[in-house]
Formats: structure tokens, C-alpha cells, sequence
């Protein structure tokens, strides 16, 4: 498959765990275009573990759980896609998926079969039970190549965690998107976290295999299957545009159902959606302000000669201010040129400068994101 911008969807663990149905997915669906989420971009509906019966049939087929959807999956990819939407389903390369059920280990073109019958779009696969004699690298080429034998195109999400050396095959074997964190939780210090961990994964994402820093708890307010504290909106407004300045894939995991307005304005933040699914889609280059690795600054190439710049304050007391040192992003101090700038929630343009631009006062656990063109300076 070929993918060219960073998958954008969501994904029913983050809140609801096992606690999935029928109803639910088809609200959700309905939700996604009522809240404009569609159109933002958003187009998968991806029903994470916990959907399938206990055992398979006696042809060794996986079933839909009878009860969570009594009508199956196909009745549920056919809704979803006349929403506009696509289909999304989860399984697992060893036995047992991590909840404890049917996972795809010597199943894998038999289940791929049973997901293009369904008409699935994308596939989460998983990493739990995996067995330990075989090369992570096998178990997901197998269902790669399961996948192709559909003749069905569907996302390959593969999520081992960053484990195995993945950084270094996910590519080779089929992966259209890769897991290289451990899970998130709804708590700001995870979301620190899993962005300082990024430091050496930036630059192995790009069309066709991107980095997935796993899904957004923006809007989650501490409730939920991933709860753990919860964050305040200003903390998710950090969250959202670090993701969207690491061209990270958006999957969604609050409720879309029950959004604040906030959160609503949030995920569907077209300058920052602008710069998640950039045509260039290139990884950020990162620096330090003067409290290093508390105040992180990045700089991103843009198409149509572009540039974004996010400015976090990592630190729990508002900043006195955080620079954007000129050369430290490739301008010299006699080059005569600098970046003519606006902020991208304000509106509100920065003056020229040929050496270093300020930004004062960033509120706590807060990211200003500014965004421009360089400029020749008179």
C-alpha cells in the first residue's frame, strides 16, 4: 500500500478497552462526520482488541463476538463506508492477541482472507504472545505478505513497540505505519516522555512507513482504558502539535461522541493539521533553548519552501522565554537573511530577525508553533 501522508483515524482502546459494541462504532462513525473530524481528514475507524469471540468456527475462521456485534463485521464496514469513512479491525502475531483472544500466529492468510471478506481497510497487529524462536521481522513479513495475497489494499499498522530492532526492518517487511513507543497513558509526563524517546526515530519515517509515537489521549480528562491523571487542555494542545510536528499518524482515542468544544477545535486544527500531513512529510530537526531538554525546539521543512518551528515549555512554571537561535537552524550571522514568522493560533506576526527570535512567556507544559518563509532581510 502505498501511503503518502501520516494515517489519520481513530481507534477505540485509548477509551473504551473491552467495553466496544456495535452501537458504538456506528455512533462513533456518525460522530466523525457530525463533528467535522471527516473533514479534517480523519477517514479511519479502527476497532481495536476485544472484538472477536473466544474461539473460532470449525472452519477455524475468526467471529465477530455475538453479542458485542451480533450482526458482524461486514454489516459494520458497510456503514462505516457510507459514512465516507474506512474500516479499521486489530490482531496479534502470536496465539493469543493481548486481552486474551484468538490472535493471527499460523492463521495469518486464512485471517487476512477473513478481513478482505469484511472489507477492512486497516490492520493493527500486534506484538503480545509473540513466540520467542521466531525473528519479529518473519511474523509481521508473513501477514504483509497475507495481506497482498488478499488482493485487497490494507494499512499495515505494526505495533511491537520499537522492540527487536524494529527501526530497522519495519520498512523492509511491508509496514505502513510502526510503533516505536511502549503505550501511552492519559498523563503529561508520558507524553514527555514518549517525545524525548523520539530522539533518534525522527528521521526513519517518511511516505509509505511512518513513525507512530502511538495514539492521542487529547480530550480524554483523565477518563477512560488509559486513564492515568488525565492532562488539561493546554497540555493536550502540546500533545496534538508535537505529534502533528514529528508528520506522527492521528489516531484519535477520546470519545468523539461526548467532545468538549475545545477538544473539537483542537483535533481539527487545520494549521496544525497542515503541518502533520505536509506533502514533504519531513521528520523535524531538533534544538534547545537555555533550559535544554525542558524547553525543546524544532524546526520543520515544509513544502513550497516552508518552514515550522514549535517553542514547548516542558517545565511546570511559566518561561521568561524560549529562542530560536537562527544558526543553530542554518543562518549565519552575515548571511542576511531571516524567517518571516506568524503564530499559528494567534494570527499574529513576529517581527524579522536575523539572529535569534524570542517568545516570551509560554504558560506551563505549553507549545507556541510558528510558521513561515525566509526572507531576504534589507
Amino acid at each position: 500500500m502505498n501511503v503518502k501522508r501520516p494515517p489519520m483515524g481513530f481507534n477505540t482502546w485509548n477509551t473504551f478497552g473491552e467495553n466496544i459494541n456495535e452501537k458504538l462504532i456506528m455512533e462513533t462513525a456518525d460522530a466523525m462526520v457530525s463533528t467535522g473530524l471527516r473533514d479534517a481528514g480523519y477517514e479511519y475507524v479502527v476497532i481495536d482488541d476485544c472484538w472477536a469471540a473466544k474461539q473460532r468456527d470449525e472452519n477455524g475462521d475468526l467471529v465477530a463476538d455475538p453479542v458485542k456485534f451480533p450482526h458482524g463485521i461486514k454489516y459494520l464496514s458497510d456503514y462505516v463506508h457510507s459514512k465516507g469513512l474506512k474500516m479499521g479491525i486489530y490482531s496479534c502475531c502470536g496465539p493469543l492477541t493481548c486481552a486474551g483472544y484468538p490472535g493471527s500466529l499460523d492463521h495469518e492468510y486464512q485471517d487476512a482472507m477473513f478481513f478482505a471478506r469484511n472489507e477492512i481497510d486497516f490492520l493493527k497487529y500486534d506484538w503480545c504472545y509473540h513466540p520467542r524462536n521466531m525473528d519479529g521481522w518473519t511474523l509481521y513479513n508473513r501477514m504483509r505478505m497475507a495481506l497482498n495475497a488478499t488482493g485487497r489494499d490494507i494499512l499495515f499498522s505494526i505495533c511491537n513497540w520499537g522492540e527487536e530492532n524494529a527501526l530497522e526492518w519495519v520498512r523492509s517487511v511491508g509496514g505502513d505505519m510502526y510503533r516505536s513507543t511502549q503505550d501511552i497513558s492519559d498523563n503529561f509526563s508520558i507524553i514527555e516522555t514518549l517525545f524525548n524517546e523520539q530522539k533518534n526515530n525522527r528521521c526513519l519515517s517518511g511516505p509509505s512507513c511512518f513513525n507512530d509515537v502511538d495514539m492521542l489521549v487529547c480530550g480524554m480528562y483523565g477518563k477512560g482504558n488509559v486513564s492515568n491523571g488525565g492532562c488539561n487542555d493546554a497540555e493536550y494542545a502540546t500533545h496534538f502539535a508535537l505529534w502533528c510536528m514529528m508528520s506522527a499518524p492521528l489516531m484519535i482515542g477520546c470519545d468523539v461522541r461526548n467532545m468538549t468544544e475545545a477538544t473539537r477545535k483542537l483535533l481539527t486544527n487545520r494549521e496544525l493539521i497542515a503541518i502533520d500531513q505536509d506533502p514533504e512529510v519531513r521528520p523535524p530537526i531538533v534544538t534547545y533553548s537555555i533550559l535544554e531538554e525542558k524547553s525543546p525546539v524544532m524546526m520543520k521543512h515544509l513544502a513550497n519552501g516552508e518552514y515550522a518551528f514549535s517553542l514547548t515549555n516542558f517545565s511546570d512554571d511559566k518561561s521568561d522565554y524560549i529562542q530560536l537561535w537562527l544558526p543553530d537552524v542554518g543562518i549565519g550571522a552575515l548571511d542576511g537573511y531571516g524567517f518571516e514568522l506568524y503564530d499559528t493560533d494567534t494570527g499574529e506576526k513576529l517581527p524579522i530577525t536575523t539572529d535569534i527570535v524570542t517568545v516570551k512567556g509560554i504558560e506551563a507544559h505549553s507549545t507556541k508553533i510558528l510558521r513561515g518563509k525566509l526572507v531576504k532581510v534589507k
